[in-house]
């Protein structure tokens, strides 16, 4: 089988985030799941995103399940972009494709200008009082502070401005104690005309990821918080990390959509069968 390395929410090789694809042509069910945990933990990357093709007629084309080196997620944005990618470039898919996850039905549809737009849920959004060490694990002052929900998981962090949020040098292991899998700091842009309206970073130390370069299904949660701050539903995120990447993001309602680019850095194959 092919395994291919592909960079996410970026048109640039070796910027983004680099995800693993491995698709299961012919397959009618997933390997056995520990299989699948250690071929990510292996490849060693934030997610390795696996697929195999759905009988036609149902409500999905595609089963897809995301792995981390330790474990299994619920949901992945650029995993899912950057197997939306393979898809294309294979031909082995047009235009949307539907895929089945654990998080029900995610759409990806491919736009005029070659970037990829996946259909997520939008995340709820709860205000918090900032748990006791948050700050301090962070070492910055926190404005505000609300959790994004069961399939995020995350707790969403607003600091001060944009260089806070970049030169942020946080203590990753004490942040795991605040949430299911992590911290998503942001602030505002300092200079919209850059490109983009807010920055973020994301902390993910109970998933086996103490900073994701790019990350897709955080967005579903900077969505709504910034959508209701700047008063515009399409903004464009900065993810402020050392690969960096960029995520446009248009608020409808209860689903967001997620837009950005994708580019393969690496074609092999993988030996050990599955």
């Amino acid at each position: 089988m092919r395994i291919q390395i592909v960079d996410a929410f970026t048109d640039t090789p070796f910027t983004g985030n680099p995800a693993g694809v491995v698709l299961l042509p012919g397959s009618t069910a997933f390997p056995d799941p520990g299989s699948l945990q250690r071929v990510a933990a292996e490849v060693n990357l934030s997610e390795t995103a696996f697929a195999h093709p759905l009988p036609p007629g149902g409500e999905a084309d595609w089963a897809l399940r995301w792995f981390t080196p330790s474990t299994e997620v619920d949901l992945c944005g650029h995993a899912t972009l950057a197997t939306a990618h393979v898809l294309h470039t294979a031909e082995a898919a047009t235009g949307t494709v539907r895929f089945a996850t654990r998080s029900g039905v995610l759409t990806s549809a491919v736009q005029g200008d070659g970037t990829i737009t996946l259909d997520f849920p939008t995340a709820p959004l709860t205000p918090v009082e900032t748990w006791a060490g948050v700050a301090e694990a962070l070492g910055a002052a926190v404005l505000s502070a609300h959790d994004t929900g069961p399939q995020v998981g995350d707790l969403l962090i607003e600091l001060a401005d944009e260089r806070t949020v970049r030169e942020l040098t946080p203590d990753v292991r004490a942040l795991g104690a605040h949430s299911r899998r992590g911290v998503i700091v942001t602030a505002p842009a300092e200079d919209p005309s850059l490109g983009h309206d807010f920055v973020s970073r994301c902390f993910f130390p109970n998933v086996g990821i103490d900073e994701d370069p790019v990350t897709g299904s955080a967005h579903t949660a900077l969505a709504p918080f910034w959508s209701a701050r700047l008063g515009r539903a399409e903004l464009t995120g900065l993810q402020a990390s050392a690969r960096s990447g960029t995520v446009r993001t248009a608020l409808r309602d209860a689903r967001t959509l997620l837009t950005g680019s994708a580019v393969t850095v690496i074609d092999g194959e993988l030996l050990t069968a599955l």
